[in-house]
């Protein structure tokens, strides 16, 4: 490998996360990326996908999870999540986790959890509940 290609992706603002080889088809693995807890996925077709480790339902940790196809099922309350868009498939989540680019370089797997990261597909969202809403 040679270091021209892993510069310019630290350059662009990718982490050095692990080898291709360190992730097992079918199973994930936590990373800790510029302070971003990020489950990393590599699916039973070779693609790798980084998601935000935490559940949008239940604040768990989905590197605890199971694959199943082309989601990652949270252990706590079966809330599955798409490996390339983060959205959920159905309740109890409703809101997507965070997805991330995932750049590789020769064995090496860059994640980039600050440049082009898919944000939630349904962000929460903040409303302010004034006395008139209460008395009704």
């Amino acid at each position: 490998m040679s270091a021209q290609p892993a510069a310019s992706l630290v350059d662009e603002g990718y982490v050095l996360v692990c080898r291709v080889d360190d992730l097992t088809p079918g199973a994930v693995a936590q990373a800790d990326v510029d302070g971003v807890l990020v489950a990393m996925v590599r699916d039973s077709e070779g693609g790798i996908h980084a998601l935000d480790d935490r559940c949008t339902h239940a604040d768990v940790s989905l590197s605890e999870g199971e694959v199943d196809g082309c989601t990652l099922e949270c252990w706590l309350h079966g809330s599955r999540f798409d490996l390339r868009t983060g959205a959920p498939s159905g309740p109890p989540a409703t809101r997507a986790v965070a997805v991330y680019p995932v750049k590789i370089d020769g064995d090496d797997v860059f994640v980039s959890v600050h440049t082009g990261g898919t944000p939630p597909v349904n962000p929460p969202t903040t409303r302010v509940v004034t006395n008139d809403d209460l008395e009704k």
